[in-house]
């Protein structure tokens, strides 16, 4: 049997618990009332639940996903324009329903025995039966009267005091034949008690109530909400609890301390990693959330405490609510019936009179006295995470105290005892800010192995060789000269998975930060080996023969923004002749068109000292531009296709990784070595990933991330890169009876010639979707690859077009491939042209939207 969980509710009378989070995911015992109610189904043998959505519908769909973590399988039908009402949902997804089936509210909290329902329902071949129980108070509810052999004859929905006629009301959880819906209309919005139930009594439809032994509690308002934690702490209601029971009536989570001078009544729930200082009395009826921390001689009599909550000494709570991330500081109180919305901060000394509500993210001043609802402003934060880790205007976003959050956020995703590597590049800036996430670190329990200044490939490389569970590197941003990155990366030296950032945001966000005690402080060690480490594992990796015997001469250019000064050394330890420029660290960092000029003078230099190439290395160790023994740049796409073809060369058969914008010529190198090209999407964790999961990958990346090499470390290097270089030219550079050494220029000259151009057409946020999905819908799907963006292929001119917008602007990149010229040229004028002209259309809409809800 299938479920119908209604779960769309936004619980305007639990305002305002319910600003940031729907009714069913409000929670009871610290857990979401809707897994309550799964839990209930599932006791039932109801393992198949469609979950009906409407607002905040995302929530939810994060928590429990497809269902497996809690036992079940969960479909999500979200009602997106307009509520439908109770059965209108359900109509809404009638095609799945096509046995008996239970609708039940995601917002009640009850133990009825479900089974015993079904079985009444089968027996009495009903088409319609309504789950029963008896209340004193049937005002708010639906009154249904039932004849002898219990099928229904009448009921009200909410009477007034004049019409009640019976206690026994609707719970509003229902058995129902696939037939009833047929009654309802469809996209429309109806209710069960209004309008389908009247019209099956009017047909004379079989429809009876089973009246239900157990507990029912609508949790539609603060005092429900607090009854139903009350019968839960007295057993008046079957609810799983989470926690250990240390005795009779104390539930108590893992790693929570509590003082031996705190005194305690039961029942009551402490949760996960709480601290519970000295002489605090917490009272009968009290529920603690996860990650909370009690002041001495905080005075607690049966709050209600969300998870992340931190109370100050000598607070006073009275039978109030304190929802997540709330902070109430020394001596203040808040007393009985007041709500505390999320992340607000209660002054020292306050005092919040009975049933007051504050909005979330709200302050309210030490020694104020609040005596009216302090309403909510919404406030509506971006993602942490783009398309590479962290990142925002130096000293303006990534602040210290920003970074203290975020170092909290990432320990808190993580177990207490944990050790991250933390490095950085040599800027003052980075220091800065490495030092405060390593304080924020610290604070929720984790050991730090500090890298100091380290180039990210050699960061990488180490972790896998320390007893860590992840690392993160700071530096400027390749991209960027006035923006800090900061990445983050796990266990293996591989950035972090979407799933894993997700959930360091929703610590930061919701500030649920776990608090160390003094003695569970996180310690830093200093690892001073790890260019040594680094080293090893370089020569491991590298025809050490080959390099020290090389004639080459190579020059290259730090651009004032050195990397470990790894590189030089190991040269000097080969014996290779390397010439560096620029290598001192300046006061300004370079600018993109500075770096264009180094660029320029790098060439000259290698022509006038007849090197074999030069190089100029970036984004802190991780990219690079060639430049060949004329002075002429190697980059983008050029780059990709040479480095393919060595290393191809050296390696026939192997896998090349690539992102999907990357041009077809290496399609065309692949199948001249026997070789195989994956493509990933155009981000640099899905080419680490795909490098990593694929046992025979030689290189993975391109000529603008840059490379990896994955028998080295999972990142981009290019250090190992130009090493690697000079290993397959002295190789590979000598015709087949060995004279004649063939040159970098010489060698390019043998790539396929295939013209690779890109654009960028402005697109704001609100349009990119619509945009993609009218150009998945106007091409046709065999002319189509979806793995980034929107690809449409051209066979005819072995061509493509790119559509890919951008991760962290609002753009859209327009990628053109063919060995027709012409044909790109065309296609880029023609779809930038219909990118230009679809944002006008759009954006012309939403105005006429904003102007007819003016009128």
């Amino acid at each position: 049997m299938r479920a119908v969980l209604m779960a769309g509710g936004s619980g305007t009378r639990l305002r305002p618990l319910t600003c940031d989070l729907p009714k069913p995911m409000v929670p009871i015992l610290n857990r979401p009332i809707a897994e309550h109610i799964i839990n209930l189904l599932k006791r039932h043998h109801i393992t198949e639940i469609i979950a009906t959505l409407h607002y905040l519908p995302d929530v939810m769909r994060d928590y429990f996903q497809d269902g497996n973590n809690f036992g079940v399988q969960i479909t999500y039908a979200v009602e997106e324009d307009q509520p439908l009402g109770t059965a209108g949902c359900v109509k809404n997804v009638a095609e799945l329903l096509d046995e008996t089936f239970l609708v039940i509210s995601g917002d009640s909290i009850t133990d009825f025995d479900l089974s015993a329902a079904i079985r009444f329902h089968k027996q009495k071949q009903s088409k319609a039966t309504l789950i029963l129980t008896h209340v004193p108070n049937p005002l708010e509810f639906g009154v249904v009267i039932t004849d002898e052999n219990y099928r229904i004859r009448r009921f009200l929905e909410k009477p007034s005091s004049s019409e009640i006629f019976s206690d026994t009301v609707n719970t509003g959880t229902y058995i129902l034949e696939p037939e009833v819906l047929e009654y309802l209309p469809f996209d429309q919005e109806s209710d069960f008690s209004k309008d389908l139930f009247p019209l099956l009594l009017e047909k004379n439809e079989p429809m009876y109530g089973y009246v239900a032994d157990g507990y029912w509690c609508d949790v539609g308002h603060l005092d429900a909400y607090r009854e139903a934690h009350y019968a839960a702490l007295h057993r008046r209601v079957n609810l799983n609890v989470q926690y250990e029971e240390r005795s009779p009536g104390l539930w108590v989570g893992q790693n929570t301390h509590i003082d031996p001078t705190a005194r305690i009544e039961t029942p009551a729930i402490i949760g996960n990693n709480c601290r519970v200082g000295a002489r605090v009395e917490i009272e009968s009826g009290t529920v603690i959330g996860d990650n909370v921390t009690i002041g001495a001689d905080a005075d607690l009599k049966r709050p209600i405490i969300w998870n992340g909550v931190i109370i100050g000494e000598e607070v006073h709570l009275r039978a109030c609510v304190a929802a997540r991330g709330t902070r109430v500081d020394r001596r203040a109180h808040v007393l009985e019936g007041a709500i505390v919305g999320s992340l607000s901060v209660i002054g020292e000394e306050a005092l919040i009179n009975p049933d007051v509500r504050i909005w979330p993210s709200k302050k309210i001043e030490p020694g104020a006295i609040l005596n009216m609802n302090l309403i909510w402003g919404h406030a509506a934060h971006r993602n942490l995470f783009g398309q590479r880790g962290v990142s925002g205007l130096a000293n303006v976003d990534i602040t210290p105290e920003f970074a203290v959050r975020l170092g909290a956020a990432f320990g808190s995703t993580l177990k207490p005892g944990s050790h991250v590597t933390v490095s950085r590049d040599q800027r003052s800036i980075s220091r800065m800010v490495s030092r405060s996430l390593i304080a924020g670190l610290m604070s929720v329990g984790i050991h730090i192995h500090n890298l100091e200044a380290a180039s990210i490939p050699v960061a990488r490389a180490v972790v896998p060789t320390l007893p860590v569970v992840g690392g993160i590197h700071v530096r400027i941003h390749p991209e960027r000269s006035d923006h800090i990155l900061i990445e983050f990366f796990d266990h293996k030296g591989i950035n972090l998975s979407k799933a894993r950032e997700k959930k360091i945001e929703g610590a930061y966000f919701k500030e649920d930060f776990r608090r160390a005690q003094i003695q569970e402080i996180g310690n830093v060690n200093y690892v001073s080996q790890a260019t040594d480490i680094y080293s090893a594992i370089f020569e491991r990796h590298l025809r050490v023969d080959a390099v020290r015997n090389t004639k080459s001469k190579v020059v290259i250019d730090y651009a004032y923004a050195v990397s470990g000064a790894v590189l030089p050394l190991l040269l000097a330890k080969f014996g290779c002749d390397a010439v560096v420029l620029n290598a001192s660290l300046s006061q300004t960092i370079p600018s993109p068109a500075d770096r264009e000029v180094l660029l320029n003078q790098l060439g000259h230099v290698v022509e006038a000292l007849k090197a074999s190439f030069g190089v100029q290395v970036s984004a802190n160790g991780e990219q690079l531009i060639l430049v060949d023994e004329s002075g002429s740049a190697i980059r983008g796409e050029m780059l990709t296709a040479l480095m393919t073809h060595l290393i191809l060369t050296e390696h026939p058969r192997g896998t090349i990784v690539v992102p999907v914008n990357t041009s077809n010529a290496i399609e065309k190198i692949a199948h001249r070595h026997d070789g195989r090209v994956i493509r990933t999407k155009a981000n640099p964790t899905a080419l680490m990933e795909a490098c990593h999961t694929n046992s025979d990958v030689v290189l993975g990346g391109s000529g603008d991330m840059g490379f990896i090499f994955p028998q080295l470390h999972p990142g981009f290097d290019a250090m190992f890169c130009i090493a690697k270089l000079i290993e397959m030219l002295t190789v590979q550079s000598y015709d087949e009876i060995g004279n004649n050494r063939r040159t970098l220029g010489q060698i390019r000259a043998e790539l396929p010639r295939v013209c690779h151009k890109t654009l960028s057409v402005r697109c704001p946020w609100t349009v990119k979707g619509a945009l993609m999905r009218r150009l998945v819908e106007t091409h046709s799907s065999e002319h189509l690859e979806l793995i980034d963006g929107v690809k449409i292929l051209n066979p005819r001119h072995d061509s493509w077009l790119l559509v890919l917008p951008d991760a962290s602007e609002p753009m859209v990149h327009l990628f053109a491939d063919s060995n027709d010229r012409g044909w790109v040229d065309e296609t880029l004028r023609e779809y930038r042209a219909y990118v230009q002209e679809f944002v006008d259309q759009e954006q012309e809409y939403e105005k006429g939207d904003i102007d007819l809800v003016r009128a």
